[in-house]
Parts: structure tokens; C-alpha cells; sequence
């Protein structure tokens, strides 16, 4: 589906870290139950394309539709915000300022850590969610995989994401920074998701603590995952608050849209770090407050910046010539959609031609070689169709004046040329 076939229009509605704090982004945050329930209900009211992405820094609906609001109702429906808080905190880019801001996504340059590569993993995962469920088009599908492409070419040719800063390492040179001898604590990772596993990962590969446990809500996942890191224990749910009682260090990664973490599982008198990476927060608020109880947002983790932020910086013209390469390949994949509907009633106008007048020849010539004449005709039809795709990718081209030229000589059917916004 192209922009130019349907009075639809692109649109990227949704808030993120640079107007939200991480209590109104907590509200407005879409848990996987519900981003299917959203997905489903937008096929069923006809939605011609839809994605969404709801992660710690931003919770976002990409899709096709008539107006914004249409998206803005789905947001708000399958969260637990309000619209008239949303205006406020909210963002809306429509078709190439839509564009833009994925490719942005993509590479880092919008994560509140700059350059910050876990979002290519949920931006991948919730594209696939929703083709898996049937909401995405040919359209969303180039343009993802071309985010992907330009994210994986800036990975590898610039720094912009050098270095070891990301949320899940945060976490993990928070705790080096303000623990002392934390080599000796027992620490708790408490669910299992793309930040949770990067960060238990980051734990057995920057520091030498062993007493590394893991409990995640399916079982299975975190039995998985210990096959592949061995050094990790694993425990069942029913022992999270048994496991807290010996817990010196606590992270939570659980993304529930409920506290996991409350007051009744921490005894009175526990000292203990809790990093909170969690959307919304799921650890009870309330814990703050008592004597021994250090807890940690996502907002404040994403504060601590080194010489790998500066590097970064330095990176982003770089990042952004590479963007624009994989931009161009998208506008020109674009165009070319536009004008393959003309090109092929130009070509099966001139098919009917030659069929028209090979037939005239053969009666009215002796010994008529049809075969030699079809081959010819075919070759010329083909010259002249190729001519006029190479006219219409000519910089100089109006490719609407043109098309229409062709339509009145041949005779084709009207088509939609109304040009993208």
C-alpha cells in the first residue's frame, strides 16, 4: 500500500523520555497483553498498517490513518493515560517527518542514552508482533527493514554506539560506582526481558560477582537462559521473597503494569540497592522511604554520562550521512511504486497494439513470419517501456506531467498521482 493509493496518511503518534517523566511515560505504557488486544482491534476496524513500540523511554503507535486521533484513541484506550494529559507530553509525525523519526529510533540517535542499541531489538520484536497478527503492510515492512540496514551500517562504521552505555550497563556501573566491594554482594535480577537479560549479562562480564540469581514469572525462560550462562542460579517465583531476605542488591526488569516489587516483600529493617528498570515502575514507591532502602528509576540510571557520551556526540554527523543514504533508497523505492501501475498500462497498451497489428499483416501479407514480427515488436515495446522508466527516474522529471502525457496518448486509465506531504 503507498501513500499515494489511499487517503490515509503515515503517522508516528506517542510520547517519550524528552517531555515524560518516567511517571507520565509509566501511564501511558502499553503491556504486551494489551498491545495485542490494540493490534487486533485495529485490524478488525480495517486498518490498512500499525506497529507499536512500548518500551522504558517511549511508548509509540506507528500506522496508516485519516487523522492522528485515530491512534491517539488506541494509545489511550490500552493504557492507563488520559488524552488531555497525552497533548501535552505527546509527539506526531506525519509521512516523511514519520520516517525520519524511526530511522532516528533506529540508530540510537532519539535513545535517552545516545546511541543506545537495545531498541533495535524491541523495535524489531514489535514489528514482528505485529505481522505475526496481520497489521502490517509492504509499505512498513521496506521501511523497517531499511531502519534496521542503516541501524546495523552505523553500528559497524561509526562509534555511536561504542563504548559500554546503555540502560541494562548503567545499572551495572551504578552499582561499581556507589558499592563498595560489590564483588561480594548477592544480587537479584528479577525478570527476564531484553533489559534484563543485557544486564545479567553485563553483570558476568564486568564484574567477578558470583552470586548471581535470576527468577523470572515463566520459568522456562530463565531455565533457558541459565543453559547459556551457566554461572547464574535460578529460582521459581514462589521464592522471590524467601530470595530477598538474603538479597543485598535487587534489579527489577519485570515490565507488569503492577508493582512486583512491594513492601510486603522486603522485611523492615533490609538495607538493599533496588534499580527499578522497569515501565511503569514495579516497585512500590513507598520503599523509598524507608532507612535502608536505596531505590533507583530508569530517569535517574539514564543520568550518568562519561567520555563515551562525548565520543558519541562527535559521531552523529556520521550517523546522519548514513541515514540519509538508506532514506533515499526508501524515497526511491517509493517513487519507483509510484509509477510501476503507468509503466504496465503503457507496456499492455502497447501489447495491444502489436497484437492489433500482427494480426492486420498476417492477412494482408503472403508468407507472413508472425514469430519474427512478435520478436521484434516484443523488443521494441520493452526498449520503449524501459526508456520511460529511465525518463521518469530523471531528477528533472515531473513524473506526474509525464505520466499524464502518456495516459492521454495511450489512452490509460486515470491513476491517483497526489504527492506525499
Amino acid at each position: 500500500m503507498s501513500l499515494n493509493e489511499s487517503p490515509q496518511k503515515l503517522y508516528n503518534v506517542g510520547l517519550n523520555y524528552r517531555k515524560a517523566d518516567i511517571n507520565v511515560r509509566g501511564t501511558f505504557s502499553i503491556t504486551k497483553e494489551n498491545q495485542v488486544l490494540l493490534l487486533k482491534e485495529a485490524k478488525e476496524n480495517g486498518c490498512e498498517g500499525l506497529f507499536v513500540v512500548s518500551t522504558c523511554n517511549r511508548t509509540e503507535i506507528t500506522g496508516f490513518a485519516e487523522h492522528p486521533f485515530e491512534l491517539i484513541s488506541l494509545l489511550v484506550k490500552y493504557s492507563k493515560g488520559k488524552v488531555e494529559d497525552f497533548i501535552h507530553v505527546s509527539n506526531v509525525y506525519k509521512n516523511k517527518a514519520a520516517v525520519n523519526h524511526l530511522f532516528n529510533i533506529g540508530v540510537g540517535l532519539e535513545s535517552q542514552i545516545l546511541g543506545d542499541y537495545e531498541i533495535v531489538s524491541q523495535l524489531k520484536n514489535s514489528f514482528n508482533q505485529a505481522k505475526k497478527l496481520g497489521t502490517t503492510t509492504a509499505y512498513l515492512e521496506r521501511l523497517i527493514n531499511l531502519v534496521l540496514q542503516a541501524s546495523k551500517e552505523v553500528k559497524n562504521k561509526t562509534k555511536l554506539s561504542s563504548g559500554t552505555t546503555s540502560v541494562s550497563y548503567a545499572a551495572v556501573q551504578y552499582i561499581m560506582d556507589t558499592i563498595p566491594e560489590y564483588n561480594n554482594k548477592k544480587i537479584l535480577n528479577f525478570g527476564l526481558g531484553d533489559i534484563g537479560k543485557n544486564t545479567c549479562k553485563n553483570i558476568l562480564h564486568y564484574t567477578k560477582i558470583n552470586d548471581l540469581t535470576l527468577i523470572n514469572r515463566t520459568h522456562n525462560k530463565a531455565k533457558n537462559f541459565k543453559d547459556k550462562n551457566p554461572k547464574i542460579t535460578i529460582k521459581n517465583l514462589n521464592e522471590l521473597t524467601n530470595e530477598l531476605h538474603h538479597t543485598d542488591i535487587l534489579i527489577v526488569s519485570t515490565g507488569a503494569n503492577y508493582h512486583t516489587i512491594t513492601q510486603q516483600h522486603i522485611q523492615e529493617d533490609k538495607e538493599m540497592l533496588i534499580l527499578d528498570l522497569s515501565m511503569p515502575e514495579n516497585v512500590d514507591l513507598a520503599l523509598k522511604e524507608r532507612p535502608g532502602i536505596t531505590l533507583v528509576n530508569v530517569d535517574e540510571l539514564s543520568k550518568i554520562t562519561d567520555k563515551t557520551i562525548e565520543t558519541r556526540k562527535k559521531e552523529i554527523p556520521f550517523a546522519e550521512t548514513i541515514i540519509e543514504q538508506y532514506k533515499q533508497e526508501f524515497n526511491d523505492w517509493i517513487s519507483y511504486r509510484k509509477f510501476v501501475p503507468a509503466v504496465n498500462a503503457l507496456k499492455e497498451s502497447l501489447q495491444t497494439i502489436q497484437g492489433h497489428e500482427i494480426d492486420f499483416h498476417r492477412k494482408k501479407i503472403n508468407n507472413f513470419n508472425e514469430e519474427h514480427a512478435e520478436l521484434i515488436t516484443s523488443h521494441m515495446i520493452q526498449k520503449i517501456t524501459t526508456q520511460f522508466v529511465k525518463h521518469l527516474k530523471d531528477d528533472e522529471t515531473s513524473v506526474d506531467q509525464s505520466i499524464e502525457v502518456i495516459s492521454k496518448i495511450f489512452n490509460l486509465k486515470e491513476l491517483n498521482l497526489t504527492e506525499n506531504d
